[in-house]
């Protein structure tokens, strides 16, 4: 065998699982089609640490959102990472959203997170600039500086024996005596194969095109999230992420207020499933109903400041109308672990997921 593992993908859950499995011993190659790391999903996202307050009680998606948290503050308070445990308000603007607001706090003590329940008054004292009938608060909550963690793990990885390849899209898999085949070109038309003894398909939006080679038929539903920021406001306005009661839908949290490190404001992800991956325009059209939604617990912010921002690209494994669907992370083939679905919490949960995936690889015979 040419390398030991092969993790495919190098966004934050690939470099989690590369960091993970590296230990001076194996031989593990990361390949990325793109020429740098963590340029899809993982640098189009709000930079949310979540809590697990939304996901249903024993999926992997709480369990794992949960323990991948504490990690990452760990992490980043051992290797002064920049991130922030900001907190967060999910608010009811009627009495009506209480409703629901009742119900995700159940939700959330089930599956272990810290939240409490606060009334109007208690909302108004800590930001003073929301309107809110009351709110679920999660002190737990937080950002963090995604290229410098990713950046963390690759050096971790690459440390102690990964080697990354950029520029190298994987075109073939095959089973090969003891492993498997992969067959791979860059940009420029070059092909090149190896054999590897494990392979991890961590490659994000095309994961499901990658278990597709080994049979596996897995089928993303792409789902665009735009954002817009917000000018002219005075920093410190807000001191939390705020988020409305979220969509019954599951398609998504709501168009919701982040702050990033600097303490910029930012609108979004909206939730619009398309056919067209990787098209990351902003409709500018959208701004009238990103200020409609926003300025009904936001009364501070005007039209006119509110402009497009970024946009990012969901894989998600339910259809349009349908219901919850948990992350997809599954020995498929002995030695050949996919990881489809992997939308948020995905940040969140990487560092659970990476040790997950090395319990899977440990106990994997290839017959």
């Amino acid at each position: 065998m040419d390398s030991d593992i092969t993790i495919i993908g190098a966004g934050i859950i690939g470099l989690a699982v590369a960091a993970e499995l590296a230990d001076g011993k194996k031989d593990i190659y990361i390949l990325e089609k793109n020429r740098s790391h963590g340029m899809g999903i993982s640098s189009r996202n709000s930079e949310v640490l979540h809590a697990g307050l939304y996901y249903p009680s024993g999926s992997l998606k709480a369990r794992f959102c949960l323990e991948g948290r504490g990690l990452i503050y760990e992490t980043c308070v051992r290797n002064n990472i920049p991130h922030k445990r900001i907190g967060k308000l999910v608010i009811a603007t009627t009495d009506a959203e209480m409703d629901e607001i009742n119900r995700l706090t159940q939700n959330a003590l089930k599956n272990g997170a810290s939240v409490s329940l606060l009334d109007k008054a208690h909302v108004n004292r800590m930001e003073p600039n929301v309107r809110a009938a009351g709110a679920l608060y999660s002190p737990d909550t937080g950002i963090v500086d995604v290229h410098s963690l990713m950046d963390y793990y690759l050096h971790k990885a690459k440390t102690l024996g990964g080697e990354i390849a950029y520029d190298t899209q994987v075109s073939a898999i095959t089973r090969a005596e003891g492993g498997y085949r992969i067959q791979t070109r860059n940009s420029e038309g070059i092909y090149f194969e190896f054999t590897t003894e494990k392979v991890v398909n961590a490659a994000g939006l095309y994961s499901d095109a990658v278990a597709a080679m080994i049979g596996k038929n897995y089928v993303h539903h792409y789902c665009k999230g735009e954002y817009f920021s917000i000018n002219n406001v005075k920093k410190g306005t807000v001191e939390r992420l705020i988020y409305p009661v979220p969509e019954k839908n599951h398609v998504g949290l709501g168009v919701h207020l982040t702050l990033d490190l600097n303490g910029r404001m930012r609108l979004g992800p909206d939730a619009t499933y398309t056919q067209r991956i990787e098209d990351y325009r902003v409709d500018e059209t959208k701004g009238d109903r990103f200020y409609e939604s926003a300025v009904r617990f936001l009364p501070f912010i005007k039209r006119e400041d509110i402009i497009p921002d970024m946009s990012g690209i969901r894989p998600k494994l339910q259809a349009p109308g349908e219901g919850f669907r948990d992350f997809i992370i599954s020995e498929d083939s002995p030695g050949f672990v996919n990881l489809v679905g992997i939308e948020s919490p995905g940040l969140t949960a990487a560092p659970a997921i990476a040790r997950y995936v090395k319990k899977l690889l440990s106990g994997s015979t290839l017959q």
